[in-house]
């Protein structure tokens, strides 16, 4: 996947630029040098906003890295195990 990055001033001047870019990854247009927003194609859109099935595609999802995840202190120990 390949990100561009464009300003608004480019996307104005060559749209066709940025929709042949879309094809291959994320278009993040910026804003006087700020990240304003990011053009995808169609079908990326609704890859990324389809309902997620497992938790592997959860787990998989972009941006999953920065989700904190408080998870309670486990309690329970492991027993020896007779494996006579």
């Amino acid at each position: 996947m390949t990100v561009t990055t464009l300003s608004g001033r480019e996307l104005n001047q060559d749209l066709g630029r940025a929709k042949r870019a879309a094809k291959d990854g994320p278009v993040i247009i910026t804003d006087r040098g700020r990240p304003a927003h990011v053009l995808l194609s169609f079908d990326e859109y609704k890859r990324l906003t389809s309902k997620m099935r497992t938790l592997g595609d959860l787990l998989a999802a972009p941006g999953v890295e920065d989700v904190d995840l408080p998870l309670p202190e486990r309690t329970e120990h492991a027993q020896p195990v007779d494996l006579s």
